[in-house]
């Protein structure tokens, strides 16, 4: 194994493979290095001497400038860069298209056709609370359900999805809170839905049924807890009339076109952009060759990358779009009075991120090269195969749960350091390295760390591609087995 990677020809540091002493001379491209100080995996070092305020260059990219001059074989870090991230700005549009390596093909997965069209990847019962404070009284229903019916096939698992919104909510607040829970609803992995209502919450069910639109009358239910004496046995006696609909539900073969995917990242390190971040960029592109649909989010992590996409942009409609969705998220941070360049973690700089621009220029490399056809508000849902950016935070709740709720069946999620959670939908754990994945085997899915070690480019691609069609068709993810899923809804004002 190599001591260190050099990511693009125009980089001026590179990337410690392992943990590199003071007094070292290693191999760096055509050069040798002699190293400063102890640099850990992960973390970077110069290449060259870079004087003060001359730009640190990674993925051949600017990631911040130096604070103070640093020598070649040193440590660049926080202590010794600075962002070079600044406020709201103005952007043309300079297309830059790259063709896709690869081709058409006829691959299939089986999944759930519903009556609208859509499909699922799992045939799920979920019960969607309106109010948080029904959350308990969904949990009875679903305990009380099961006693009752024992089998619950062909539904694969029943679920609360419990939140702590639905009242004491006014403007934006209450409209999101309904619109995802409305999306829920609508969601094709679940086959089918209680909806669960207090009765004198804001989100009413009344509001909640007019903005929901269409549903499927055999498949989702509503029940109002104070307007019944014993709602526990009324929401079972629902459930019973939604399992008798779905008796006859099946598996049946579906184009890979039909899959959605949410690309995420959390808990990231030095290599996320190295390994798993770019090994989801090239699934992304392989899915959308396929005619599928990829969505990317995190906008926060855009910041400093966000040029790449939109050279990207499809069109100038789809341009503007994007300049809107980068200069509306700035404008957010600047308006609660917040920089908008203090998004990496303690745990992110602990592996090796210096700065937002230094994550958003990897957290991009999920996107893959494909042309950007569409960019979603917060809680809209999809409408054009391809790829698509969504408006969500970079907390990991919020943003998988928007990914979840605009339509994808699953989330893709790279880490570094490690994470156990999921959202509504399955969500794949992808490792950056190996010992996370060794160390978290019931948390972690896949490791993309074997990329360096023992795997091409092309092996693992192809692993994750048919991990990804078993997990479509019904292999269980961590998440899942473990029972962690969470819904976690995007909150910017007051609470009465």
């Amino acid at each position: 194994m190599k001591d260190c990677l050099i990511i693009n020809p125009l980089d001026n540091v590179g990337i410690a493979l392992r943990d590199l002493q003071a007094g070292e001379e290693i191999t760096a491209g055509e050069q040798t290095v002699l190293i400063k100080g102890t640099i850990l995996k992960g973390h970077k070092f110069a290449l060259k001497d870079i004087a003060e305020h001359e730009d640190i260059i990674k993925y051949g990219f600017p990631i911040g400038h130096a604070r103070e001059a640093v020598q070649k074989g040193e440590w660049v870090h926080t202590h010794n860069t600075k962002t070079n991230l600044g406020g709201v700005e103005e952007y043309s549009y300079n297309p830059n298209f790259t063709e896709s390596p690869y081709q058409k093909g006829a691959l299939t997965f089986k999944g759930f056709r519903r009556k609208d069209g859509k499909t699922g990847i799992r045939n799920e019962l979920w019960i969607v609370p309106t109010v948080g404070c029904v959350n308990g009284v969904a949990e009875l229903i679903i305990k009380q359900f099961k006693a009752e019916i024992g089998d619950i096939a062909p539904f694969e698992s029943v679920h609360v999805l419990k939140h702590q919104y639905g009242c004491s909510q006014l403007g934006d607040d209450h409209i999101n809170t309904r619109t995802i829970l409305t999306n829920a609803v609508n969601h094709p992995n679940a086959g089918g839905v209680l909806v669960l209502g207090l009765g004198c919450e804001n989100n009413s069910i009344g509001e909640f049924r007019e903005a929901l639109g269409e549903y499927d009358e055999d498949r989702v239910k509503f029940l109002l807890s104070q307007e019944v004496t014993d709602e526990v046995s009324e929401g079972v006696e629902l459930l019973k009339e939604i399992y008798e609909q779905a008796k006859y539900d099946k598996r049946e073969d579906v184009p890979l076109s039909e899959l959605k995917i949410g690309l995420k990242c959390g808990g990231s390190d030095g290599f996320s952009g190295i390994t798993a971040n770019p090994l989801l960029g090239r699934l992304s592109d392989f899915l959308i060759a396929q005619g599928g649909t990829a969505v990317l989010t995190e906008v926060p992590e855009m910041f400093g990358a966000e040029t790449i996409l939109m050279e990207r942009a499809e069109n100038e409609e789809v341009f503007h779009k994007i300049v809107r969705l980068i200069n509306e998220f700035k404008q957010y941070f600047m308006d609660h009075r917040q920089p908008i360049y203090e998004n990496p973690s303690p745990g992110n700089k602990a592996g090796g991120i210096t700065t937002l621009e230094d994550k958003s220029l990897g957290c991009t490399q999920k996107a893959g090269t494909a042309k950007v056809t569409d960019v979603l508000r917060y809680g809209e849902t999809l409408k054009k195969a391809g790829l698509n950016l969504l408006s969500a935070p970079g907390n990991d709740l919020v943003a998988s749960s928007a990914l979840a709720a605009a339509g994808c069946q699953i989330v893709l999620f790279t880490t570094g350091r490690g994470t156990p959670f999921g959202t509504f939908v399955p969500t794949m754990k992808i490792s950056t390295n190996t010992s996370v994945y060794e160390a978290k085997r019931h948390w972690i899915d896949f490791n993309a760390g074997r990329m360096l070690e023992d795997l091409s480019e092309e092996e693992i691609l192809k692993e994750l591609i048919d991990f990804l069609l078993e997990v479509a068709s019904g292999r269980q993810l961590n998440n899942e087995k473990n029972d962690f899923r969470e819904l976690a809804i995007f909150k910017t004002g007051v609470t009465l």
